[in-house]
């Protein structure tokens, strides 16, 4: 997919790997939405949340330390499965 291979060419400029990315997600404020977006990252991982003003949705920043594009690419796939989900 297009959209898969331009993150993989802006991923190649990393010159050294692992990296600590940051991933930022947009869900509605529902519980197994929210589980679900967390459940992408590992227990090491940082995760904050933060609720809109008015509390219907919450945003996800995660930041977990990643070894090769390939590696971010496969969550924001799974994360692309999640239902009204944003990726930033």
């Amino acid at each position: 997919m297009k959209r898969w291979n331009s993150l993989q060419h802006k991923l190649s400029w990393y010159k050294e790997w692992p990296v600590k990315y940051m991933f930022k997600f947009i869900v509605p404020a529902d519980m197994d939405k929210i589980a679900r977006v967390e459940s992408l990252f590992a227990n090491h991982a940082t995760i904050y949340r933060k609720e809109s003003k008015k509390g219907n949705y919450v945003s996800i920043t995660a930041k977990q330390n990643m070894y090769d594009p390939e590696q971010i690419i496969e969550i924001y796939k799974k994360a692309s499965l999640i239902e009204n989900i944003v990726s930033l």
